[in-house]
């Protein structure tokens, strides 16, 4: 298979520790087997852009086994373990485009390589899109359009990828149907919130080996992200300060118990700023001199946009390494400031991005809605448009996760059904 890796002698450690997510990834794998049985996946190609992380070939490996016919590329530039990619291109013998520190053009050229390889095979195949940060589905309706009528559908996992996918539809440009896997419950309730949050930081201490307790930690949007990581910094022993543009998050994080600032304002205060919002441009030219001197910048979002890094390097009289995956920028008034993971997605860049037992839970959304998608474009493909992971999916994928984790839960009585269902006042006991 054509494939572009850094080393194939690394797959013997990738499949060890593909192994060691598949067992924390229950619900995915009997996930697999079902969809298998149905024979929904069999012959169907599958264009993969993801973060290429052990729980990434678990998912993969899902697919695969469900029948689906994958290619897979990197969705961003520091995430890619080159050891899973030497495993999914040695031992699955798939087409992989991902060489961790691959620079803009590589991971462009990445892309353009992954749909070449969708387009091949036969003509009536049936194709879907795995995408994370909407990579694949920008380039189809782009530089490669004439694939486009092709695809049946795509799945997207991120924030960021559905705000341009949004953007496409508003424009009326949007060219098929996508599921909102990051719009499901299980999904963006634990993990953005307990994955991001847990890896967000993790990837700052790796980096830094910083001492969170009694630090001044400030966090720019208070999404699921946001709250998950303000969250674990506060119970790390920070002191947590929220910036956010939108007024119920802000008044949110109030009554959460953070102090909310405007950015002008808390750019002087931060030890440790963490941008997690899927917009551009929140800490900004102006902001970079009010910082203290040694304050560390770290971003949680998709794109490496949301630290206006070009901004700070035409600032600085000075740049050095000081670690790996930290870069110390002094200004012209002396002080210095540290950027982590050069702006990228830090919990991925610097550590190992989400646990594989939230990723169980992530990754059982994609193979239902891969699924759902292929079934739909079987019986009558839907329209052009953005559309929920199916409720009883959603619910289907939590009653298994808490099998998993052997937690039971109650039922309805059938009197408690018909109340729930009727409009009429219950009949009380008399006294």
């Amino acid at each position: 298979m054509p494939s572009e890796i850094r080393d194939p002698s690394l797959a013997p450690q990738g499949r060890a520790r593909t192994a060691w997510a598949r067992r924390q990834m229950p619900v995915l794998t009997d996930l697999a087997e079902t969809v298998a049985s149905k024979g929904t996946l069999r012959g169907v190609r599958v264009a993969v852009c993801a973060h290429v992380t052990t729980e990434t070939a678990v998912l993969v490996a899902a697919m695969r086994a469900a029948g689906a016919e994958a290619v897979v590329c990197a969705s961003n530039p520091l995430s890619t373990q080159d050891d899973v990619a030497a495993h999914l291109a040695v031992d699955l013998g798939l087409p992989v485009f991902a060489i961790r520190g691959e620079d803009a053009a590589q991971c462009a050229r990445h892309v353009d390589r992954c749909l070449e390889e969708l387009a091949a095979g036969a003509p009536a195949a049936l194709r879907l899109i795995v995408d994370d940060g909407a990579d694949l589905s920008a380039a189809l309706h782009g530089p490669h359009r004439a694939l486009l009528p092709s695809v049946a559908g795509a799945t997207e996992e991120t924030t960021t990828g559905l705000i341009r996918l949004r953007a496409l539809l508003a424009e009326g440009l949007l060219g098929f149907p996508v599921v909102a896997v990051n719009d499901a419950r299980t999904k963006r309730f634990f993990d953005n919130r307990h994955g991001t949050g847990q890896n967000t930081i993790d990837g700052v201490l790796r980096a830094t080996n910083m001492l969170l307790a009694g630090s001044r930690v400030v966090v720019c949007g208070y999404g699921w992200c946001g709250r998950g990581i303000a969250a674990r910094a506060r119970g790390m022993g920070a002191q947590v300060t929220v910036c956010e543009v939108a007024p119920i998050p802000a008044l949110e994080a109030v009554m959460d118990g953070f102090e909310v600032l405007p950015i002008e304002q808390a750019a002087a205060r931060g030890d440790l700023f963490v941008t997690a919002t899927g917009n551009r441009d929140v800490i900004r030219r102006e902001h970079f001199p009010l910082m203290k001197d040694g304050a560390i910048l770290a971003n949680s979002g998709h794109f490496d946009l949301e630290i206006d890094v070009a901004a700070l390097r035409g600032l600085a009289v000075a740049r050095r390494p000081a670690r790996e995956h930290v870069e110390e920028y002094e200004l012209p008034n002396g002080r210095r400031v540290y950027l982590l993971a050069e702006g990228r997605l830090v919990g991925q860049a610097a550590a190992e991005a989400s646990p594989a037992a939230v990723m169980d839970m992530s990754f059982a959304n994609q193979l239902l809605a891969v699924d759902y998608l292929a079934a739909r474009a079987r019986g009558g493909r839907l329209a052009p448009g953005i559309y929920p992971v199916p409720p009883e999916l959603d619910e289907e994928i939590a009653r298994r996760k808490l099998a998993a984790m052997g937690v039971g839960i109650d039922r309805l009585t059938v009197e408690q059904e018909r109340y729930l269902g009727s409009w009429q006042m219950p009949e009380t006991v008399a006294v």
